[in-house]
């Protein structure tokens, strides 16, 4: 009680800003609003509230704490020491660290209420020392293990037995307990000689321990040093930032090309979900041979447009062809807005999922605990911290200049030395596949960030419009003309503009894909375009006016062939019809195998209706080797290619809570009730009625509150509600009546209302 005593008096001693400081680091001090300095003190030295506070705390400020923690230790058991004070602590640490990176570190603890002073003297909030990420005495016992570089060395030595005896131990708890350490036990046995190579310590007869370093090594981790007190200092490359720039939007555009195709082959399939949720591995494979790109790589992409709201599980419309009423995965109506907005525009959206998406794509095939692979969409890939650890990574590379690029190792030590209790956080397989996704994101270019990756994470509103402008700084200007070869095909030398992708998409096929497309273009790509309802006319005008070479004639000779044969034969909807202007042909169609199939008769010399719906016949007729084209009632051609199916995205769908931060303004004014509250509890006989929270006479309590409401003063009331809970409240009354007071909240500005029976202390406040 003494210490809380002490704490609550250091805290009432604060300045306004450094309360509200505490509260900003410290945000759930403040829920509920303490009633008093003395509730402030007892919520910061809770347990759950102090390792909360300590996950932010570097390896220096953990020095401190364990300093002060092994004094007050030693003064418990009866050693003649006096608390320490900022000089004798720093006297203790001045070796291993300056005294500008000591008062910084001790100011940190001192704003977090970690750590307070009482005249020189300085103390620890008990819970303090639970929250030390290594044993005590770590950081002030010179460590008498192996280094780093002769761990690896000793680990290369070790037979596998030795080695799944070491991995167990790394991954059960460092201690073991085995007859073996006993001296006189045979050298040759494997308990012996890690013993000897010192890759197990020995604490008795029957226990040995695996050292840190050891058990960092074995499970990946970033190696940490407790005795070094100041930052790692990594190895830096530089880029200049046109490279770096240039790189990443290459990536980029790769990441919207490889987004296209993938919508694109959902559209024409949807692919069915499995009954947790996720995409089944023969469904992953089954995307990955039709749009050629790599499976780990499809995964990350899939995960990004789900997460961007451009894929969604659900019933598509149409339904596919399938016998199965389970869900699907498919693209949503938004994927249509998202594929016609600039390329810019597009790539914003994927990066603002992946920086926000709290699951770890790279994790998609990695065995589960049921040593089952992990499915691509399943739930299994969302882990609470992921949005926080990617956010470290990334803000630590913005922290240098632009084109500086820093090894997965390095970022992993560094991070490993700010944040020690969070450093399996960043184990080296997590940094590497983490800077692997923001490089394919293209946030990252030969391992910086790029200006438009830096413009992003400022968090600012306008920061999105900034880096959009940055990406379409960096990405190529769209071309708006081809390359027609001889060998029919046509070479795109850059990103096209839309209109002109468009119309080449559909007159030819995607052969390469790369900084320089390359199409090609059939007989079947040529019949496409006629089927849309483009003439042989604009087709010839489309190549002769874009492209930069001179058209080939055999293009030329392709197209007419292709349109000569094109639309002789003329579909429609009646239940369908087909017209021809060439009796023979119609006659030709009648006396094929496909005329019974499509219960096709003749009504006219050059007109026969069928049964099959319109797409059936366009599709039997075209696989029997005619060349059909479907018209509207004007005798137009007209486009019948499928849309592909789509999911509506569920309105009602569950998006994850991210409580947001109170403001600076929120805050003052809760250190302003508190201050209120404070001043409330100590007020004397004649200011309040009963303020030990006692229950008074009705009528003293209803003078006072009258009294308050006409000369315009706050009073600090004890209220308990209707579940029974009792809390001190600030309010300004504004009218008592009707067995009810009603107040202004001075926090909020709103008019509350209080049952008069229910309040059950009153005092009067300047």
């Amino acid at each position: 009680m003494i210490a809380t005593d002490s704490l609550a008096d250091w805290l009432g001693a604060r300045t306004d800003a450094q309360l509200v400081k505490l509260l900003q680091l410290r945000p759930d001090l403040a829920v509920p609003l303490p009633a008093s300095m003395s509730v402030l003190a007892v919520r910061a030295q809770q347990r759950a509230s102090v390792l909360r506070a300590a996950d932010e705390l570097d390896t220096l400020e953990f020095a401190i704490i364990e300093a002060l923690t092994a004094n007050e230790y030693a003064r418990t058991i009866g050693s003649e020491l006096t608390p320490l004070t900022r000089t004798t602590l720093h006297a203790q640490l001045k070796d291993r660290v300056t005294k500008t990176a000591f008062t910084a570190a001790l100011t940190r603890l001192l704003d977090r209420a970690l750590v307070w002073q009482v005249g020189d003297d300085l103390h620890l909030t008990p819970s303090a020392a639970e929250a030390l990420p290594w044993p005590l005495g770590a950081t002030t016992v010179l460590p008498d293990a192996l280094t780093e570089p002769e761990a690896n060395a000793a680990l290369a030595q070790a037979s596998p037995a030795e080695r799944a005896l070491l991995e167990k131990l790394a991954t059960t708890g460092p201690r073991g307990r085995t007859r073996d350490a006993a001296p006189g036990t045979a050298p040759e046995r494997p308990v012996p000689r890690l013993l000897a190579a010192r890759l197990l310590h020995r604490i008795d007869d029957e226990t040995v321990e695996l050292p840190v370093t050891v058990g960092q090594l074995l499970r990946g981790e970033p190696v940490t040093d407790p005795h070094a007190l100041a930052p790692p200092k990594p190895a830096l490359t530089k880029h200049t930032p046109a490279e770096v720039n240039a790189v990443g939007a290459g990536e980029v555009g790769e990441l919207l090309r490889d987004c296209t195709d993938l919508l694109d082959a959902l559209g024409k399939l949807p692919a069915p979900a499995l009954r947790a949720g996720g995409l089944g591995v023969r469904e992953l494979r089954r995307l990955t041979k039709q749009t050629g790109i790599d499976e780990q790589r499809t995964g990350l992409l899939l995960e990004l447009l789900a997460a961007a709201k451009l894929v969604e599980k659900g019933l598509p419309e149409p339904q596919p062809d399938l016998d199965s009423t389970d869900d699907f995965w498919a693209p949503t109506p938004a994927a249509d807005a998202w594929l016609d907005a600039p390329p810019a525009t597009r790539w914003v959206v994927l990066a603002q999922a992946w920086l926000d998406l709290d699951r770890m794509p790279w994790m998609i095939g990695l065995r589960d605990a049921a040593d089952k692979p992990i499915a691509a969409l399943s739930a299994e890939l969302r882990i609470p911290h992921a949005v926080r650890d990617r956010q470290e990574i990334l803000a630590l590379l913005a922290e240098y200049p632009t084109g500086t690029a820093l090894t997965a190792r390095d970022i992993g030590k560094l991070l490993a030395w700010r944040m020690p209790r969070r450093r399996r956080h960043f184990r080296l397989d997590t940094v590497t596949a983490t800077l692997a996704e923001a490089a394919t994101v293209g946030l990252l270019g030969r391992g910086a960030l790029d200006s438009a990756a830096r413009a992003l994470l400022h968090g600012a509103t306008t920061s999105i419009a900034d880096a959009e402008a940055e990406m379409a700084a960096a990405l190529p200007e769209p071309v708006d003309h081809v390359l027609v070869q001889a060998d029919l095909t046509v070479i795109a030398p850059g990103p096209l503009v839309p209109e002109l992708r468009g119309r080449i998409a559909l007159v030819a096929d995607v052969e390469s894909a790369g900084a320089a497309t390359v199409y090609r273009v059939s007989d079947a790509s040529v019949r496409r375009a006629l089927d849309a309802g483009l003439t042989a006319a604009e087709l010839h005008a489309l190549f002769t006016n874009h492209s930069r070479t001179p058209v080939p004639q055999s293009l030329t000779y392709l197209i007419d062939d292709v349109a000569r044969r094109h639309g002789q034969l003329r579909a429609g909807v009646a239940q369908s019809f087909l017209r021809s202007d060439d009796p023979a042909l119609l006659a030709q169609v009648l006396a094929a195998p496909v005329a019974e199939t499509l219960a096709l008769r003749a009504i006219a010399p050059t007109v026969a209706i069928a049964l099959a719906p319109l797409a059936e016949m366009l599709d039997q007729l075209r696989a029997a080797g005619f060349a059909p084209a479907g018209e509207d009632s004007a005798g137009t051609i007209v486009d019948l290619r499928p849309r592909g199916a789509r999911i509506a995205v569920r309105p009602l769908a569950r998006k994850p809570y991210r409580p947001s931060s109170p403001s600076d303004e929120q805050l003052t004014m809760l250190v302003t009730e508190l201050r209120a509250g404070e001043r409330a509890a100590g007020a004397r006989t004649g200011q309040s009625v009963r303020a030990d929270g006692t229950r008074t006479g009705t009528a003293a309590t209803l003078a006072l509150l009258q009294l308050a409401a006409r000369v315009g003063r706050p009073v600090n009331i004890g209220y308990v509600d209707a579940q029974g809970v009792a809390s001190q409240r600030v309010v300004e009354p504004l009218r008592v009546g009707n067995g009810q007071l009603d107040a202004i909240d001075p926090v909020s500005g709103a008019t509350r209302h209080f049952t008069l029976h229910r309040i059950a202390s009153v005092a009067l406040l300047d």
